[in-house]
């Protein structure tokens, strides 16, 4: 039974109301008797909540839920080691730009100066995760929610902390819920006078190149950033959730770059190369050491609305605003070109087919191809960090964007199975698949049980190699041994079964044709455990 009245609603139900007002509509995490009345006035509400394992993979569940819709999406979480145990999942949401709303319960303010147990300081724990921390009063809660609100979704979009006692959870009030201010974005014109310093730069190259990130994709420029390049001839490259801003299958698509050192060993001489590099909506935060100074700073050109908070590269010329208010007044703005005298990006693209193509035998690539024939055009595919995250992150063709995702910036472990049972809690007909390694999937594992409990046809392709192989490679690059790498074998089939899901154990090509067709007519979840030698690996990526 619900505690209200006739005298007013619950702080909780105000506070619920608030974020239901502005876009929330998802909860996940581990509730505690801190927070109950505050679980309680988001159902009210109309905010699912979802049952998590552990909070860090509820932070993750939320981000999924938030990077394909763009709304923010809340963790709720308990106090002391609730939110201690969530701290991995907010630094993921910190650097990969999720506006997450982390709700969580804290001990009454009258007993706060005496109690000890379980109490600790939450604002200075994620004073280095969040925008913000705030603490819920019984005056001024709405606003307070509001302003929570608006600091997560401003650019860049982050993580944002609210702590709330029960007993002003559970306090009455008259107040009443907030709604968003409108938001007008006036269009760029063509004839802005800003513009034409722009135009000028780019209307002299000849060598451009495009390098775009996560913030282009996110705001919907895909069309108009393929139409700029089309007319300036510039090939395009993007970040690895940058993927699918330009279909791959375009034939000015060079892929994704900064995670696989045999393909940035193509891409970095050819940036060397460009007397333009136009970075649109691109955040260096997911790239490597190797992208520090990619480019002489007056062959880089940024068009973006990100504060310029990193050292990775300084730029000659900047434009600060949204990559999709910008672009069409470029494109109708711009003189055009063929771009490139010599082509010399051609032999890159050549280069770049050539050395990700499957292999003959069993093993990683050629369980990505297999994966990609089955997932088509619209499957939405998370991949966790590891060997076979760079793989297939490299090798996959992305025809849309925000279709493959994944921890690029914090490169968490464990991520891809929050990520995928996030999307498939926001968007309950999009069929998923999640991409993981051995390690990852033991890390997580409890999880299951959530995908579980949701009911959703989610399919999880296991690479299993019995090793950590990419820390395995890296030992053995600098002449190590390979210690702490080693993964027993486990039945994770039968670990499926065991949850209640289809579980396949697949050793060859046709095992796993067969797997990824039973998995598809499947209604519940299902796991494919893809064995191989981990020296497949070997010269792959």
């Amino acid at each position: 039974m619900r505690m209200t009245d006739d005298k007013g609603r619950r702080i909780a139900d105000l506070v619920a109301e608030t974020l239901k007002n502005h876009g929330l509509r998802h909860a996940f995490g581990m509730p505690g008797g801190e927070v109950v009345t505050l679980l309680d006035g988001l159902d009210k509400a109309g905010i699912a909540f979802h049952l998590a394992r552990h909070e860090t993979a509820a932070a993750l569940m939320a981000a999924g839920a938030s990077v394909r819709s763009g709304r923010p999406a809340a963790l709720l979480t308990t106090l002391g080691p609730g939110l201690a145990n969530a701290v991995n999942g907010i630094a993921d949401a910190a650097q990969e730009r999720i506006p997450l709303i982390v709700l969580s319960g804290i001990a009454e303010a009258a007993i706060r100066s005496r109690y000890t147990h379980q109490i600790i300081d939450h604002a200075a724990l994620l004073r280095p995760l969040v925008k913000a921390s705030f603490e819920i009063t019984r005056d001024g809660a709405a606003e307070t929610v509001a302003r929570a609100l608006r600091l997560a979704m401003s650019e860049p979009k982050g993580p944002v902390h609210i702590d709330i006692a029960p007993d002003v959870a559970a306090s009455l009030t008259s107040d009443s819920a907030l709604n968003p201010a409108d938001i007008i974005r006036p269009e760029l014109q063509a004839c802005d006078p800003a513009l034409k310093r722009l135009c000028d730069r780019i209307d002299r190259a000849e060598r451009p190149v495009i390098l775009a990130g996560l913030e282009a994709a996110r705001c919907g420029a895909g069309l108009a950033l393929q139409a700029l390049a089309e007319k300036i001839g510039a090939p395009v490259m993007t970040t690895y959730k940058g993927k699918g801003i330009l279909a791959e299958s375009h034939p000015l698509s060079l892929g994704a770059a900064g995670l696989s050192p045999l393909a940035d060993r193509m891409l970095l001489p050819l940036l060397k190369q460009a007397d333009l590099v136009l970075a649109i909506g691109y955040d260096p935060i997911e790239m490597r050491i190797g992208w520090m100074d990619f480019a002489q700073p007056e062959a880089i050109l940024e068009i973006t609305a990100l504060p310029g908070d990193h050292g990775m590269h300084q730029a000659g010329l900047r434009l600060e605003c949204d990559p999709a208010r910008a672009l069409p007044a470029l494109v109708a703005t711009v003189r055009g070109s063929d771009g490139w005298p010599d082509k010399a990006w051609h032999k890159v693209k050549t280069g770049l087919q050539q050395a990700f193509l499957p292999q003959a035998d069993f093993g990683p690539s050629t369980i990505v191809a297999l994966l990609q024939e089955a997932a088509g055009a619209n499957g939405v595919v998370t991949v966790d960090s590891g060997a076979h995250r760079i793989l297939l992150s490299q090798q996959w063709k992305s025809e849309a964007p925000l279709c493959l995702l994944q921890s690029a910036g914090f490169c968490t472990m464990a991520a891809a199975l929050p990520l995928a049972i996030g999307i498939a809690a926001s968007e309950p007909g999009q069929r998923i698949f999640a991409v993981m390694g051995d390690g990852g999937l033991e890390m997580g594992i409890g999880e299951l049980a959530t995908l579980r409990d949701l009911g959703r046809p989610v399919t999880i392709v296991l690479f299993q190699d019995q090793s950590l192989a990419l820390i395995a490679a890296k030992q053995n690059s600098a002449g190590l041994p390979p210690l702490g790498v080693a993964l027993g074998q486990t039945d994770f089939a039968a670990a499926a079964r065991a949850f209640g899901g289809l579980g396949f154990n697949v050793e060859t090509r046709d095992e796993l044709r067969r797997a990824l067709d039973g998995a598809a007519n499947h209604q519940g979840f299902s796991l494919i455990a893809c064995r191989f030698d981990a020296r497949a690996y070997a010269g792959a990526f």
